[in-house]
């Protein structure tokens, strides 16, 4: 896969990406690998910031690192706390796509497939990250 994002040198190598829009926010979901060759997940938000009215957009990032062997325990606690959110709130609707052009107008849904494979992502990487 070609990193397009992998620019510096002592940077860790991305072996596998994936990014996830949801509203103004973007998650980078980063495989990367370790000097000891040990892989672990590295979870970017990344977050438009409006600055004025600048013409150059800003981002304001933070990042997780999630290391193998806290992979069961950070699934089990996400799963347990999304299914805690769903049951306090019932039916959660989907968020629509956002774009910069799209801004203040009424945006297009995301499809059923999108719907489906953003929900499993993160626990199909961590368990290939697992084997």
């Amino acid at each position: 896969m070609e990193n397009r994002r992998h620019e510096m040198k002592n940077e860790p190598e991305i072996v596998y990406s994936r990014s996830v829009k949801a509203g103004k926010r973007i998650y980078y979901l980063d495989v990367k690998k370790a000097r000891n060759e040990d892989l672990y997940l590295c979870i970017t938000e990344s977050k438009r910031k409006q600055v004025g009215e600048a013409e150059v957009p800003q981002f304001e990032k933070h990042k997780v690192f999630l290391y193998k062997e806290d992979f069961a325990h950070f699934t089990e606690g996400l799963n347990d706390v999304i299914a805690f959110v769903q049951s306090q709130l019932g039916e959660i609707e989907e968020r629509k796509e956002w774009t910069p052009e799209s801004e203040g107008a009424t945006d297009e849904t995301v499809s059923e497939d999108t719907k489906a494979e953003d929900k499993s992502l993160l626990g199909s990487i961590l368990n290939r990250l697992k084997n």
